[in-house]
């Protein structure tokens, strides 16, 4: 009976590491599959970043290439962004003066009239 028993515990941890042999395989499989999307991925972001940083041969960019370009493109839409603030701040007080002179022009007008 203690034979038996022993061969039913082995059979089952011989199943046991088949089944994790057969998940270690899906995981594999998986790991794969995920480098290759990443791979894809960062071609895709280095070549709308930079279409001349991924050259014809298509060759692979490092995740560093990818996170520079990414930084680049932050820094320069912020300076876009801080450009824009200040167009609109100068545009702002361009508009505040051309208001104030025509009411100036107004006034003189009103004054030459009074004045005829």
């Amino acid at each position: 009976q203690a034979e038996e028993e022993l061969k039913a515990a082995w059979c089952r941890q011989a199943e046991q590491l088949q089944e994790m042999g057969h998940r270690e395989l899906l995981l594999r499989s998986d790991v794969q599959r995920a480098e290759e999307q990443l791979e894809s991925f960062k071609s895709q972001v280095m070549q709308v970043c930079s279409p001349s940083a991924v050259g014809s041969t298509g060759k692979c960019v490092t995740e560093q290439q990818v996170i520079e370009k990414v930084r680049q493109i932050c820094d320069e839409n912020q300076q876009s962004h801080e450009r824009e603030k200040s167009l609109q701040e100068e545009l702002s007080s361009r508009l505040t003066k051309e208001k104030e002179l025509s009411a100036n022009i107004e006034v003189f007008k009103n004054s030459l009239q009074k004045l005829q």
